[in-house]
């Protein structure tokens, strides 16, 4: 049975003080112990956010790795220094990674080889661009996208890791797609998880949707079969709106 996952990808926001201040605020009202709740918070403030979530049911997240573990590459930060910091997740090849820092499917397999080697669990994103959805090539993208994620990946390591289907078209649009046009292509997703893998590995993956998801349609979107949860943009920053989608 796979357990579902709620994360929040805050993005570019909020302050240290503002991230301890919300987890105060959530922290006694996550009541759904059946669903793993995850924030992806900026680096600034995982230290703390591990300190100030100890004891409780939710797991801190970063938003990006390096795939190398030290070297001469300013700004950027590796496994080993997440690792140090027992953090729990890592969002790998978002759109807007993709999009504004030239992310590759290559740097993504690498980096997702190298998130598991330190046991942190991937978040490996996939999605199409609007174009590309109305020009029927949704399920060639994501299958190229997944397949180029999980080379030379183990089974036993695929299992590990999280999908998260976004459409581009649907990120901090308002716009969603349907839960049924979501569970159909992360069940072809689950496909081509099977095909790479077995069965076995395909139904133990858990794999997201994400596109404008909030607590008015993650009821919706969670009761699709094949869907194990949502990566959960602007509505995450909200307290109570977070509290409503872990508890779903």
């Amino acid at each position: 049975m796979r357990k579902p996952i709620i994360a929040g990808n805050w993005k570019m926001h909020k302050t240290i003080n503002e991230a301890l201040q919300f987890i105060d605020e959530v922290k006694d009202k996550i009541k759904n112990t059946d669903v793993e709740a995850v924030i992806c918070a900026p680096f600034t403030m995982l230290y703390e956010m591990k300190k100030a979530t100890k004891g409780t049911n939710i797991k801190i997240g970063a938003q990006n790795m390096h795939f190398e573990e030290s070297g001469a590459f300013t700004g950027e930060v590796s496994a080993l220094m997440l690792k140090e910091l027992e953090i729990d997740y890592v969002i790998i090849g978002h759109s807007e990674r993709r999009q504004y820092f030239n992310e590759t499917d290559e740097t993504v397999n690498k980096k997702v080889i190298k998130a598991l080697e330190h046991g942190i669990i991937p978040i490996v994103c996939v999605g199409e661009t609007l174009q590309e959805r109305e020009e029927d090539k949704t399920k060639n993208v994501v299958k190229d996208q997944v397949k180029a994620a999980f080379e030379n990946v183990s089974s036993e390591d695929a299992k590990k890791v999280v999908i998260a289907y976004e459409p581009i078209w649907a990120i901090g649009t308002g716009k969603t797609a349907s839960s049924k046009d979501a569970n159909d292509v992360i069940s072809y997703i689950r496909e081509v998880i099977k095909d790479i893998y077995s069965e076995d590995v395909s139904e133990e993956v858990r794999i997201q949707y994400g596109g404008s998801v909030k607590p008015s349609n993650v009821e919706e979107i969670m009761n699709e079969e094949d869907i194990d949860g949502a990566l959960v943009g602007g509505a995450s920053l909200n307290p109570a709106d977070y509290v409503e989608l872990v508890n779903f």
